[in-house]
């Protein structure tokens, strides 16, 4: 075994790699002031970004889990490496040759499980793509030149060849050092009757990089009629791949999604090289499995879930290509981004859009046109015969709590309205509201359906002013909508700058703010003395508030609220008024429209008095909204 590293050569790695550098390999950074950056954590799931990077220090940490450390801790956790792989690893990219205690080292010894594996993927992925050239592999160069492929393209994707031999490779990579253990554990072997064989024989080979661009798998494609293995052959699960956490392309793709804020998200790996060469350099593919959870978190990363983002699916158009559609929807909700879906005409794929239409055609494709909840929603309505109300009752039962879960609140009414033209529902709002309640629900159970009544023995208990046992439940916060956005901007201001919004703020109840996280903050800023309370005495204001909060949940979102740097880089009097305007006016407009709403319910026969005072309420919310809209936070 090697010895231990020197201290001075891992110093050395330490200022060579610079952290910012490092984790942009992984995630999307913006500026986050102070000569700091930030983006979504990538050991915890988030909706907001708590993790910073500290170039000037070599620092990270996530106020989100606590996660912090140097850029060796980063990649070790990350990677599950050890610290000597992860020194190895960013020596190598440093240029920075190593020494060893007790000894020195030897290039012979073993140097972590991982990094050989990563090796050895590395010098099969060469060896494939030399292997391309000769005479064995015309037919896989013609199967890239019939796809629209030339040799440039191909050596952009390192596409190779496996010669069709049993166990050429094997023999390569044994002369370059490496056992037969470590070939079966790489997945690159295979054990035969006589010993490791190679796994891939006569097929055309992708390379499958993982984020950071190391080789970490194949994909390949089987070529002749005489083999009898699948259509498509994936490296097995190994210790560095894990077919549920890679994308084909992302390594290429992950600049250009980060900077525009799109990813496309094809079906195979020639459908990836034809985006990518029509021009669509943000698209990538799933390896042999469909699109889920981790993937979803990779995405996030890059596109850090800014208002602006998009990701966009490309399906065939064929059954199988619904079915994978509707799959995707069911993990929907866990982007932040806007998805949509894009089929092509003739239910043809990417690559053969650009082989009989051109570049054009793969770009005008992939522009967001059709949501995949718009598209998920008519095929649940077209399974059902719409001539009979019991088929339309039925579709609004399974298509209603789809639209329920559309994230902008405005757009879910809109599809409401659309959900009813579909269903061939003259009343409209009947459908309207039954979305509605649907979304209320979830709402109120944190998206696990209609809550059970309460009574009065269970209700929350209060003890020395502060709420007890009161989680915020609620929804997942979501920053695209404008309504959580600007809350969570009025209690940042509440809590790092309560002067400016003192003493309006305080006016303010929790019933203002839509999102129940914020309504329990909003709860514990009043419990611990307001927003006035931090201008008279802003040195333990934050200590009240926390103090103050009902659980850990409520005091890690205060803690969060307080630290996170303002959206306006220039924190005024002015801007604090906007967003006090804003939060108000919501709620004004939320309550015009549950007076109107009791209008109609209460019809011609209602009350003369009962009336009478809801028009009064009216009339004078009206006003004060008006007075809003005109002059700001003078009318406040």
């Amino acid at each position: 075994m090697a010895g231990r590293i020197n201290d001075e050569d891992v110093k050395a790695v330490r200022d060579a790699v610079p952290i910012d550098a490092v984790v942009s390999e992984y995630l999307q950074l913006r500026n986050a002031g102070g000569g700091n950056l930030k983006g979504l954590c990538p050991f915890h799931d988030e909706k907001s970004p708590s993790f910073q990077v500290s170039p000037s220090k070599g620092l990270f940490h996530c106020f989100g889990c606590q996660e912090g450390g140097d850029t060796i801790a980063f990649v070790m956790k990350l990677d599950h490496l050890t610290f000597s792989e992860t020194v190895e690893r960013l020596a190598a990219q440093a240029g920075i040759t190593l020494r060893y205690e007790e000894g020195g080292y030897n290039p012979s010894h073993q140097r972590g499980e991982r990094i050989r594996l990563v090796e050895a993927h590395k010098i099969a992925a060469q060896y494939y793509v030399e292997q391309l050239g000769g005479a064995e592999a015309e037919i896989g160069r013609k199967f890239l030149a019939e796809r629209g492929f030339d040799q440039a393209a191909a050596a952009h994707f390192g596409v190779g060849y496996s010669p069709a031999g049993w166990d050429h490779l094997t023999r390569y990579l044994r002369g370059k050092g490496f056992t037969d253990k470590e070939l079966t554990l790489s997945g690159l072997s295979q054990e035969g009757r006589r010993g490791p064989i190679d796994r891939f024989r006569g097929r055309l080979m992708w390379p499958i990089r993982d984020i950071s661009g190391e080789v970490v798998g194949f994909g390949a494609r089987k070529l002749r009629e005489d083999d009898n293995g699948p259509k498509y052959l994936n490296t097995p699960e190994t210790p560095i791949y894990k077919k549920g956490q890679v994308l084909y392309g992302v390594d290429l793709a992950k600049k250009e999604i980060a900077k525009s804020s799109r990813a496309v998200v094809v079906e195979g790996y020639t459908d990836v090289m034809a985006c990518h060469l029509a021009g669509v350099t943000t698209a990538i593919a799933t390896c042999g499995t469909a699109f889920g959870g981790d993937h979803i978190k990779i995405l996030r990363r890059l596109l850090m879930d800014n208002g602006s983002a998009r990701v966009i699916f490309t399906f065939d158009g064929d059954a199988a290509g619904q079915k994978a559609a509707l799959r995707a929807f069911e993990d929907d909700q866990k982007f932040a981004a806007e998805t949509y879906i894009a089929i092509a005409p003739d239910g043809m794929d990417p690559c053969e859009l650009r082989l009989a239409k051109g570049d054009e055609a793969v770009v005008d494709l992939v522009e967001p046109r059709t949501p995949l909840f718009e598209f998920a929603l008519r095929q649940i309505v077209n399974r059902y015969d719409l001539e009979t109300p019991a088929g339309r009752a039925a579709a609004l039962d399974e298509a209603a709590p789809i639209v329920a879960r559309i994230k902008n609140s405005g757009a879910q009414h809109e599809v409401a309205v659309e959900l009813a033209g579909m269903l061939g529902i003259l009343d409209t709002q009947f459908v309207v509201k039954r979305v509605a309640q649907l979304a209320r629900w979830a709402r109120d159970r944190g998206g696990r359906g209609p809550a059970p009544q309460q009574s009065r023995e269970h209700a929350p208990q209060y003890v020395q002013g502060a709420p007890q046992n009161r989680p915020p439940g609620g929804p997942a916060l979501n920053l695209r909508s404008p309504a959580h956005r600007t809350e969570r901007e009025l209690l940042k201001l509440a809590l790092q700058y309560p002067q400016l919004v003192s003493p309006a703020f305080d006016a303010y109840g929790a019933d203002e703010f839509t999102a129940p996280p914020y309504a329990a903050v909003r709860e514990a800023v009043a419990y611990a003395g307001g927003a006035e309370q931090g201008v008279q005495d802003p040195s333990d204001y934050l200590a009240r508030v926390r103090d103050a909060a009902p659980d850990d949940t409520v005091r890690a979102m205060v803690t969060e609220l307080a630290v996170e740097a303002i959206m306006r880089r220039t924190v005024d009097e002015v801007y604090a008024g906007e967003q006090l305007v804003q939060v108000r006016l919501r709620a004004v407009d939320r309550r015009v429209r549950d007076l109107q709403g009791s209008f109609a319910r209460l019809g011609p026969h209602a009350d003369p008095a009962q009336l009478a005072a809801a028009q009064n309420e009216l009339w004078v919310l009206q006003q004060y909204g008006r007075a809003l809209r005109e002059r700001g936070a003078d009318a406040l």
